[in-house]
């Protein structure tokens, strides 16, 4: 009984919230990777975008919220999805045709654009504190929870609940249908093909016919959409916080880079193995152990081997690893 109740609290507090954790940093490392592969730099506007993205959901939820339009059970930000992946791709490209355009080409070095998307960075943070506000903004309405602790006890009768909320499973469905939706369309399309061999070699694929600015286009559509959906489900799992976003910046580059940037099967295993590694080196293990272990082993302090506060630094730690360890990350990196 004791051992079920210790897989039950784990999976509670690190599984369950490392699944929809990851998903979430997954989708938004899976857009830094498509920017890398077609454009060869670092977007580092990336986290602002998904703010960006999830500020225009919140905005016309709202507007969904007064004229009494819902989903229920489900949240009404999904239904403002939509158009907020169309106002927000269509913010991009304006970008892109004004700042990066320029700069691709004259062909700059990916120095130089990442200089840019720096500036365009601190340029959304202040569209975003000037358009909601600083404070933190609640996404979430309809049905909380699919599953509660409380029935979950009723049901199985050990002392330790399951409790299983409505976003976390959303974030997972969600990543599941845009991995499949996106390797679809660059391995069954034509124009996804065309982007994956404008990634593996620019100039051949110039003189196969490939128009480069349909591929630049469709990467920022896919990118900015991949954004929106990362950005809305993070803010519904967790709590809209415009802040947040600017840090969330550190994991899912570092997602990237451990998977191996520019590949996108390395950015999902890179997203799921950060969000577990920070969930899991943040976790109290003191009422875990003390189910596993005798009582006279049980700790009496947390069995924490970092404090929460330390989070980002986890992938700080694991980018650091990575990068001296196996630069080109767990697959070898950019290529679509």
């Amino acid at each position: 009984m004791d051992f079920l109740n210790a897989i039950v609290l784990f999976s509670n507090f690190v599984i369950v919230p490392g699944l929809a954790y990851g998903s979430q940093l997954a989708l938004g490392a899976l857009g830094v990777t498509l920017v890398y592969g077609i454009l060869r730099f670092s977007n580092f506007a990336h986290g602002e975008i998904m703010s960006f993205g999830a500020m225009i959901a919140i905005l016309v939820m709202w507007a969904f919220q007064g004229a009494g339009i819902s989903i229920a059970p489900l949240p009404t930000v999904l239904l403002a999805l939509p158009f907020a992946i169309v106002a927000t791709v269509f913010i991009v490209l304006g970008v892109d045709r004004v700042v990066f355009r320029y700069y691709r080409v004259k062909r700059s070095p990916p120095l130089i654009l990442l200089i840019a998307s720096t500036g365009v960075m601190f340029l959304f943070n202040g569209v975003i504190r000037f358009v909601i506000g600083p404070t933190d903004q609640r996404v979430d309405d309809g049905a909380r929870f699919i599953l509660r602790v409380r029935d979950f006890r009723e049901a199985t009768g050990l002392s330790e609940g399951l409790a299983i909320k409505t976003s976390q499973v959303i974030s997972l469905g969600a990543a599941v249908l845009c991995v499949a939706g996106l390797f679809w369309f660059l391995n069954k399309t034509r124009t996804g093909k065309s982007m994956r061999a404008y990634s593996d070699n620019e100039d051949l694929a110039l003189l196969s016919g490939v128009n480069p600015d349909r591929v630049v286009m469709f990467a920022w559509i896919l990118a900015g959409s991949l954004a929106v959906v990362a950005g809305t489900l993070y803010g519904l799992d967790k709590i809209y916080k415009p802040f947040t976003y600017l840090q969330l910046l550190l994991p899912i580059f570092a997602a990237a880079i451990v998977g191996g940037v520019g590949n996108p099967v390395g950015a999902i295993v890179g997203g799921f193995v950060i969000a577990f590694s920070e969930v899991t080196l943040t976790y109290a293990y003191k009422k875990f152990l003390g189910y596993l272990l005798p009582s006279d082993w049980a700790p009496e302090g947390l069995a924490q081997l970092l404090g929460t506060d330390y989070k980002f630094a986890v992938s700080f730690m694991i980018l650091v690893v990575v990068l001296l360890v196996r630069p080109t990350g767990i697959f070898a990196g950019r290529t679509l």
